[in-house]
Parts: C-alpha cells; structure tokens; sequence
C-alpha cells in the first residue's frame, strides 16, 4: 500500500496547491483542496490493497474525488449524500459552468464562489491523482513534479505579481520530500547491512524490490538523508535567493520588502499630461491605484483626470487654471453643468471612490465624466469648462470619495444629426498649428474622403487607427516629444501606444474641423465582485473627446483593445456603427438621425442587445470578444494539450538524439577523392571507425534496449553469458540468434582481446536493429508503447547526469569551504 509515500504524496500537492493563494480572497479553497487530497489517497490505497492494475489506481483515485465532491456540494441531491446520482451530476456540471463563467468575470484574487470552490477541489484533485499514480503506483517521483509545477503555471499566467517566495519554497521542498521518501524506501530495500574487517557494505541479498527479510535489521539510512535534506535546503534557498538578488527581476525588492513591496513607502505616481504614460503603463509592479463601487447599468465608463486642450505642435497639455473661492467644490452643492449637454439622453451615476494610501501627489480625482457632485474632505475645485476636479495642496491618496455623474447614452442618429458648434468652442478646440506637415491633412482628408457628417468621420478615424491603418500598439514605442513624432507615428512606424493613438485622432479630428481634446485617466480596470472594481497602473489611459452639439464631448476608443492593445480599453457602442470604406456615401446607420432627437425628449437607455451588437464597424471585433470570453474557450485547453503532448514526447526525443549521437561518431571515412585530384587533408571525422568502439557502441544499445524493454540486466555477466541468458529468454530465431551472437563476440573481443572485430560497424547496427525487433516482440504491447515514449534508459541517464551534476556541486561548495583554512594555511 506504501502508506508513507502515499502521504508524502498527498503532502506535496498540497504544498504545491499553496500557490494558488493569490487567485483567491479567502482561504476556504484550501480545505476544498485538502479534502480532495484525502479522497483520491483514499481511493489510490484501496486500488493498491486489492492489487489492481495501475490504471485502475487512477479510476479509483477519480472516482473517490467524484463520491466528494458529491457529498460536499451536491449531498441533497445524492443518493445516500454522496453516492452520484443523475440530479446531482446535473447539479455539479450547473457549479462548474457558474464558476467558469465567474472565473473569466473577476479578476484575481476572485470572489470564493460555489462553483469556484468546487472547480479549485476538482483541479486539486485532479493533481493529486496523477502524482499518486506516478510517484506510488508507477515508482516515477520524478514526473511527478509535472503536474505540481502545473499548478504554479495558473498564478504566473493570471497574475502579473506571480507566485510568493514563501508559497514558492513550500511547494519545493514538499517535492524534494517526496523525492526523498522514494528513495529511502528504495534504500531499504537493500537488506540489512554486513560489517566485515574493512567497511560496512550493502549486500543485495533480497532484491531491489523486496523488503529485508524478517528479523533483520534495516540499514541506517540517517546520513544519506541528512545529505539529502542539505541539499534540498540548499537548492531551494539558492533558487528563492538568487533571483531576489538579481537586479530588475524582483520588481519589489528581496522578499517584497523593498520600495516596491506592500509593506514599505511604495509611491504609485499617477499618469501627468506633461509626462509620459509610458511608465504607468510598463510598470512591472501593476501597482493598484484604487478601488470603486458602481451603480451603472451598463457597466462603468472611464475614470477622467485631465483634459488636455491644448495641442502647440510638439505636445497636447491643458491651459492653465485660474481658480478662485467659487470653484471650491462643497458637499451638496452641484458642479457647473457640462457644457453642450442640452437634449441628449442620459442617466445618472453613483460611484464611490476609494484610493490606496500608496498613491502620492494626485492632485486631480479620477471621475467619471460628466460629474455633476463630488462629496470629499479637503480642499478641492473645479474647472468650470472642462470639470476637471483638481485641489491646489491635497492629494487624493488614502482618500475616499462619492460621486454623481451624468452619463450620456447617444445614439448614432443623435451624433449624426448635430450640427453648428458655438464660436467659442470653435475657436478654443479647433486651432491647429501652422506648422503642422501637409501630409498630415491630405491623410485626415483621404481617410474620412466621402463621409458627409462629423459622426462619420470620427468613426473613419477610428476604424483607420483600429482596423485599417495597419497600425500596431507598441509599448516600446518612445513617447511623443516632437511634431515630428507624431508624424512619424502616423505616416511611418504606425507603431505606438495610447497616448499616440489619442494624439493624433484628436489632431486628425480638428483639421476636420471637429472641435476635440485629448483626455487621461484610467479605464475601468477589472470587476473583482459584483459591483466593485479594481483599478491598476496599467490601467492608465489616453483617448480622445469630441464635441457634438446637443450631447456634449463624447468619448471615442482609437487604441486597440484586448491581448494586442490596451487590455481593458472599451469601444463605445455609438462609435461602432456599420460605415463604407469606400469613396460613396455613408451608410444609414452613421447617417440617419434617431427619430428621438428631433423631438430633444430623452429616451430609454439601449438594452443589453443594443449594446453588444455585433457591428461591422471598429469595435465588432472587440464585442465579439467580449461574447466569447463569457463562455468556454478551447484555446487554453488546446495550448496545455500541446504542452503536455511536448512534455511527454522530451524522453522519446532524448532517446533518439542518444542513439543517434551513439552512432554518429562511428561514421564510415568519406569516399577518396578523384584520380589527379589533391588528397584531402585527413581530419578526425574522416578516420575510420574504431572496431573496439564500434562493439562498445552497439553494446550499450542493446542494454538500452533491453532497459526499455523491461528486461533484466545484469551487470556482472560476462558479453557471453547475457547473450545466452537473453537467448534462452527471448527464444530467438536464427536471424535474432545470430544477431545476438555477433554483438556479444564484438563485445568479447573489445574487451579482454588485443584482435580486431571481425563485424563491421554497419553489421553490428543492422544487428542491433534485429535484436531489439525481438525484445519488442516477446513483451506486451503496453511495455513496447512505454519502451518508445518514456524509455527506462532514459530515465536512468538523466538520473545519473543529474547525480553527477550534484556531485560536483558538492565537491565545489567542500572546496570553497575550505578555501578559507587553505589561504590561513599558506
């Protein structure tokens, strides 16, 4: 039953599971775990005391996991509370799809839901049968760390942060454990220790694989394991402090104490309109800034710093604030109204605001616009024209905060319908420098060529810079300092992120003549619960707002969004309507005014299929996205078969390069040259095969052969001896026979005689060939299969590269340790 390694192994993949910790907010998972560790040790032990086949271990093992989960989460439905019953099956695969769907909702660390607790179980659990399998069933330790090193594999790719130091080393050592507890039980079965006049030694008097005969005394196997537990510290203090000690991979510091850990004076610096976003956005920290909690129908809009209204030819910045006593924001008196929101529809929004303590000198509070109050301590104002919520001596930072906004629902018609913009809106938002390049007005005149409203040429600008442009968000990208950047990004390299993105569509926009600004702030970041929101440093954002008569500034969404931009930018859905590339006329979706805004009366809110439509326009990608990361996708699945089908192939491939190299340097002498032709010079690759190399070459395969093939081997026999031993085993036909012979004379004579083989090289791989055709033949077909993909031979040479490798460290740690008394010596 091997009682001792089957709690090793339940040990290890619960120290391993203790990486996931930074996926979840409570520690429940945990004991979800540990009881799907119990189960499937349960079932593995009872599979191994009735002396099942080894698959059936792992049947077992799943289906003790199945007779738990049932009676944790499904017992009401059960038969007996735990026994699987159509009903309850029903019920699990119910929890499994709800905890998909809200595992691909929150962003880590997630709300401890049912169905997540239960997939957390099941995955665990899953783990733990396949170690059990391989490291007590099988006697493979070794490929037993796969599926433990898959679970770090879930945090590092969720989580920017990754695992913790401390999870990190208890899952290793929870594996060097294991290691070691298989091979103390491969040590004890050596039999008991024999003391002659020399030295004790080891007698194998009952066999590698059986215990010590009764009575007898096991041998002491202390120092080995105080070895081994040296070197297991060792190794994982080494692999802990080594990369904590390498400049720029440890972000926070040695062991998260440094600047940027959680428990010093971190500084998360916020986006600047005089500074590049570039810092925020590669920050490798992904600091949180803030949290908030939100009660918008239609999911949060974009938390607004500042307005930048000012483009001078090199940079967009905003002009300078006069303030005053009335722009004082007081608690329960409204803000100044958003200037040209006159007859869109809109509904209001409340969104409380907390921001970490971390934060240093945010002198402008993130809002969503249009805010109509603010309710916060300390001095804070207002701009009247661009309701930018700033304070002359505060910062936000540890500072909690309640706002009421407006939020403006438009739809295209609405958009395409405005027209005339009030002269001091032209004359501020529409100035463009004389300097700016004719190439760049020829472009905003091609792209937009044929579109006959300010709505469709925005949304051309937009589909140019998102789909059609060819352009490409690139955090490497230098930050824009020059008009000549600018021009460089949109005419040349096309290559950039955000705050070139809004840039230029904004510039684009006012040599159209449609009044616009550049905004920064944040994105919505991601949902960690209903309702409330985290926001990041990579969350910082930059995108353009233009102007539209009788709804005000509107948003729009020119940077890539998803895995190959900004990950969590939105495109609005009144940007996405269905637009010509072509040179004719628009179509009616970006055309035809709603019948609404005639009237100027607002209207209902679009619904949930209105919002999520699934256009032709820029964002129809990015909804249908939006609709797929909402149910199953194969692509991860898909990506960790072909890791594991890889994984598995590694010792097939080592077996071949082995052979391949075996023989390789018994290449026959290249043919002589040419008559009249110059002798080539003789080189060590073209000498003719060594005879005695040869045999020793086609010996050594053969022992792997018969390795693979789960025959035994014995090392003291003489060449003739195993040939006849293999001989009378197999029952060879003549052509095996002969084969056989051949290898082991070859062998004979390279070893105990001065001769010559008579065989040459190519005869004695031919042979090889034949011979192992035959171990091939007189085995089953689960030990051929186990002979191509996880060859013994292999195992067995990595093992002793890898005792090798460890015994030259040891020799170089005991030498330089005494370096020391060697120098006081001399």
């Amino acid at each position: 039953m091997r009682i001792r390694m089957t709690a090793m192994a339940g040990v290890a993949t619960l120290a391993g599971s203790l990486g996931l910790y930074p996926l979840f907010e409570k520690s429940g998972w945990f004991w979800a775990g540990f009881g799907a560790v119990l189960a499937v040790a349960g079932g593995g032990m009872l599979s191994r005391r009735l002396r099942l086949p080894a698959p059936m271990n792992l049947v077992f093992g799943l289906a003790a996991l199945l007779l738990y989960l049932n009676l944790v989460y499904a017992s009401d439905r059960a038969w007996l509370a735990f026994v699987p019953s159509p009903e309850s099956l029903r019920h699990l695969g119910d929890l499994a799809g709800g905890g998909w769907q809200a595992a691909n909702r929150y962003a880590a660390p997630v709300p401890l839901l049912p169905g997540i607790a239960m997939l957390t179980a099941t995955g665990i659990g899953l783990v733990a049968a396949l170690v059990d399998l391989l490291a007590v069933r099988l006697h493979r330790t070794a490929p037993a760390g796969l599926p433990l090193l898959a679970m770090y594999s879930v945090p590092a790719a969720v989580r920017e942060d990754g695992v913790g130091w401390l999870a990190f080393g208890a899952g290793a050592l929870g594996f060097l454990g294991l290691l070691m507890a298989d091979a103390r039980e491969k040590v004890g079965g050596w039999g008991r220790t024999v003391t002659t006049h020399r030295r004790p030694r080891e007698v194998p008097l009952a066999g590698a694989d059986s215990p010590p005969a009764a009575g007898a005394a096991p041998p002491d196997a202390t120092p080995l394991a105080v070895s081994g537990r040296r070197i297991a510290v060792g190794a994982v203090a080494v692999a802990v402090l080594l990369p904590a000690a390498v400049p720029g991979l440890e972000p926070r510091g040695m062991f998260g104490l440094g600047d940027g850990g959680n428990g010093g004076t971190r500084t998360v610096t916020t986006p600047d309109p005089l500074v590049s976003l570039k810092r925020e956005l590669t920050r490798l920290d992904d600091s949180v800034v803030l949290t908030y909690r939100t009660d918008d129908p239609d999911g949060p809009d974009y938390l607004r710093l500042y307005a930048l209204d000012r483009f001078d030819g090199d940079r967009w910045t905003y002009s300078p604030l006069k303030s005053s006593g009335k722009d004082k924001v007081v608690h329960g008196r409204s803000l100044p109204p958003p200037p040209g929101l006159t007859m869109g529809r809109v509904h209001k929004v409340t969104t409380e605001v907390r921001v970490r303590p971390e934060v240093r000198n945010m002198t402008f509070l993130p809002v969503p616009y249009a805010p109509t109050s603010v309710s916060i301590k300390g001095d804070w104002r207002v701009h009247a024209s661009s309701l930018m919520v700033y304070s002359l001596r505060d910062s936000a930072g540890g500072r909690a905060y309640t706002v009421e906004s407006l939020r403006t629902d438009p739809t295209s018609g609405q958009l395409a319908a405005a027209a005339g913009y009030p002269d001091d809106i032209v004359a501020h938002y529409t100035a463009v420098p004389k300097n700016i390049p004719q190439e760049v007005r020829q472009l905003a005149e091609q792209v937009t060529a044929g579109s006959s409203t300010a709505l469709a040429q925005a949304v051309r600008l937009q589909r140019w810079f998102t789909v059609d442009g060819g352009y490409t968000y690139d955090l490497s990208a230098p930050a824009p300092q020059h008009s000549n950047d600018l021009v460089e990004f949109l005419l040349r390299s096309k290559r950039g992120y955000c705050e070139q993105y809004a840039a230029s569509m904004a510039l684009l926009a006012r040599i159209l003549g449609i009044p616009s600004r550049v905004a920064m702030g944040y994105t919505p970041g991601s949902e960690v619960r209903p309702g409330e929101w985290v926001v990041r440093s990579r969350d910082a954002h930059a995108w353009p707002e233009l102007y539209f008569q009788g709804t005000g500034w509107v948003r729009f969404e020119p940077t890539p969004a998803g895995a190959a931009g900004q990950g969590t930018a939105v495109t609005p859905p009144y940007s996405q309507p269905a637009v010509s590339t072509g040179g004719g006329s628009d179509s009616s979706g970006a055309q035809a005014p709603d019948s609404s805004a005639a009237g100027g009366e607002a209207t209902a809110a679009p619904g949930a299929g209105a919002r999520h439509r699934n256009d032709e326009g820029p964002g129809g990608t990015t909804t249908a996205q939006n609709d797929e990361e909402d149910g199953f996708t194969a692509v991860p699945w898909l990506a960790g078969t072909v890791l594991v089908l890889l994984l598995m192939g590694v010792p097939m491939a080592l077996r071949m390069i082995t052979r391949r190299r075996r023989w390789a340097a018994l290449a026959p002498p290249p043919s002589p040259p040419p008559p009249g032709a110059p002798p080539r010079p003789r080189t060590r690759a073209a000498a003719a095969p060594d005879p005695a190399g040869a045999a020793h070459a086609a010996w050594r395969e053969m022992r792997a052969d018969a390795l693979d093939h789960g025959l035994e081997w014995r090392p003291s026999d003489s060449p003739r001896a195993t040939a006849r031993r293999l001989g009378e085993l197999l029952e060879l036909d003549a052509a095996g026979a002969q084969a056989l012979t051949r290898i082991a004379r070859a062998e004979e004579l390279a070893r105990y005689s001065q001769s010559r083989s008579p065989e040459p090289a190519e005869r004695l791989r031919a042979d090889v060939r034949t011979v192992r055709e035959a171990f091939a033949a007189s085995v089953g077909r689960r030990t051929r299969w186990r002979a191509r993909l996880l060859p013994p031979s292999t195992m067995a040479q990595t093992r002793t590269a890898l005792r090798t490798a460890g015994d030259r460290v040891l020799d170089v740690t005991a030498r330089l340790n005494d370096l020391p008394s060697r120098l006081r010596r001399k």
